[in-house]
């Protein structure tokens, strides 16, 4: 007959319990590491968008994941002459009709499909008219194609964006 001693019916269940707690934290930090891999292959961040026609600084949009997975950008700062004063949206013809550009969202429901986000829309705050979007990155993340377009992508225009900041906030080189 076996009898377990009163040491192993205390200290087994002490061990069962630290490799639990190593096995979580190890599960934990893998799962961190991967969240964080997988950020850094996606458009989140800051972007300073860069004008198509004169190739000059616009403004800084952040790109933010919203809970049903799709991603929205807003203007959070103008950039050159134009970014001394408060100017608003007076072309738009939807929710966002005069409204101030900062703050305003102008990228809106874009989806992940494999290395593009597709399906939503940007607006275009000069003109005021709303287009199909489609997004992708290059350079190793450091750029972010963006296109407008109406009916199929092959009647738009491209904006190159370059990274302000990585996908946990923080400022980077440029």
């Amino acid at each position: 007959m076996w009898h377990r001693s009163k040491y192993a019916e205390t200290t087994k269940p002490a061990a069962t319990r630290r490799v639990g707690i190593c096995a979580t934290l190890a599960f934990v930090l893998l799962s961190s590491a991967t969240a964080l891999a997988n950020a850094a292959d996606t458009p989140v961040g800051v972007w300073q968008t860069i004008d198509d026609r004169t190739h000059e600084p616009r403004a800084l949009v952040e790109i933010t994941l919203k809970d049903d997975g799709t991603l929205s950008g807003k203007i959070i700062k103008g950039l050159g002459p134009a970014a001394s004063h408060v100017r608003r949206c007076t072309a738009c013809q939807d929710e966002r009709k005069d409204q101030s550009l900062l703050g305003m969202t102008i990228i809106r429901n874009m989806h992940r499909d494999g290395n593009m986000w597709d399906g939503g829309d940007i607006l275009d705050p000069e003109s005021g008219k709303v287009y199909r979007c489609q997004m992708r990155l290059e350079d190793d993340g450091h750029k972010l194609i963006v296109r407008g377009y109406i009916g199929i992508s092959l009647l738009g225009r491209s904006q190159t964006w370059i990274r302000q900041s990585d996908p946990a906030g923080e400022h980077t080189e440029n």
